[in-house]
């Protein structure tokens, strides 16, 4: 029989030392609960990093993928037509501000597409002089090289440096550095309406909206990356919505079909016609398993009282943390299952006692950490969390 301490040695052994893995062995989940394999429970406030919107075993989800595994059409490449890659596709156009959509595989490859489509916008206009990206501080976008450029934190690039070139960084929420910053020059500006792996920093509506005014001002492509904020993880389809305003390009991926690995670029009339037949491509693009899962998660997030019951845990969410009486705690931020708590302190401690506990937590930014649940999580959730965490400050603390 296969052991913990089995599974954790090969892991040393036969793994990239990419990823800092606590010493349990995660076997099955249900709801928004995990087991080990020594049958220990915990209540998941990660969500796969913001991936799991409907949880764990899904009844409908596992069904239809189910379904579809059985018909044998897996892949196929994305140089067929499938039913289910048009479906989701036309269910995410009609939802959104987007006329055409391109799948693809992860969060990273989504936004490296982005910017490649906004380049062959100002090649069609016979403006390929220019190339200036600007993203903005605290900003994550991805691993891959093209993105690692425009997230503007020491520790990701240091060691793969030099970067691709023409990334510029304004100040998140400041008006006159996007002023600044953006110019004839500039291609694309890219925002992530709420920063998740940056602190779980809200965008102002004012300042999504200058950024709107500056792009058309400077024929740039706006480009708003929801991978962790969208489809209804704010209480709102879009995190944007709030803002009054659309982008030309907006990134999705995290949620998008329920824990299995799928990007999008979801795209305006515009910048869709600009590519052509060998611009672009993905192997594993739209694959029919994938897309029948993201069927189920958009209809179930655009379902009666979804977004209204993510609306109001969040809300409860956010009340309960700002009842917890730590000096540790600087600020409560964020929109609905999307929150998080600014400490004064390291939250590495904080995450290992969660373990502990039963809570599987994440950190993000500097000393903050990131609420982001699956979608399905209700308020007793919510105070089993709040008893714990004032429990595991009340420790440090002393």
């Amino acid at each position: 029989m296969t052991t913990k301490a089995d599974v954790i040695k090969k892991d040393q052994q036969y793994s990239v030392p990419v990823a800092a893995r606590p010493d349990f062995v995660l076997a099955r989940g249900e709801g928004v609960t995990l087991y080990d394999t020594e049958n220990k429970a915990y209540t998941d406030w990660v969500a796969g990093i913001a991936v799991n919107a409907l949880g764990y075993g899904d009844e409908e989800l596992n069904s239809v993928v189910n379904q579809q595994l059985n018909t044998g059409l897996i892949h196929v490449s994305g140089l067929y037509h499938t039913q289910p890659m048009v479906e989701l596709a036309q269910l995410l156009c009609d939802n959104s501000f987007a006329d055409k959509v391109y799948f693809c595989n992860s969060g990273a490859e989504a936004n490296e597409g982005a910017l490649k489509f906004a380049r062959k916008v100002a090649y069609a206009k016979e403006k390929s002089n220019k190339t200036k990206v600007v993203s903005f501080t605290q900003a994550f976008h991805g691993r891959t090289m093209g993105v690692l450029a425009i997230t503007p934190k020491e520790k990701y690039q240091k060691p793969f440096k030099p970067m691709v070139p023409g990334a510029v960084v304004g100040e998140f929420n400041n008006i006159d550095s996007a002023k600044e910053v953006i110019d004839d020059d500039t291609v694309a500006v890219i925002i992530e309406p709420i920063q998740g792996e940056g602190g779980i920093n809200v965008a102002t509506a004012e300042f999504l909206q200058a950024l709107r005014d500056l792009c058309d001002q400077h024929d740039a492509t706006l480009i708003f990356d929801e991978i962790q904020c969208g489809l209804g993880r704010t209480g709102d389809l879009w995190a944007h919505s709030f803002s009054g305003i659309t982008p030309d390009i907006m990134t999705l991926a995290k949620p998008l079909a329920g824990g299995l690995p799928v990007g999008a670029i979801l795209a305006t009339e515009a910048v869709a016609n600009v590519m052509q037949p060998g611009d672009h491509g993905s192997t594993f693009s739209g694959g029919a398993v994938v897309m029948q899962a993201g069927k189920v998660v958009v209809n179930r997030v655009l379902s009666d009282g979804f977004m209204e019951h993510v609306q109001e845990v969040g809300e409860y969410l956010m009340e309960r943390l700002e009842e917890i009486n730590s000096p540790n705690i600087v600020e409560v931020r964020g929109r609905g299952l999307m929150s998080g708590i600014e400490l004064d302190i390291a939250p590495g401690d904080i995450v290992k006692h969660g373990y502990e506990n039963g809570l599987l937590l994440v950190s993000s930014g500097t000393n903050v950490i990131r609420f982001v649940p699956p979608l399905i999580i209700e308020k007793s959730h919510v105070d089993e969390l709040i008893e714990k965490l004032t429990v595991i400050l009340e420790k440090i603390d002393g």
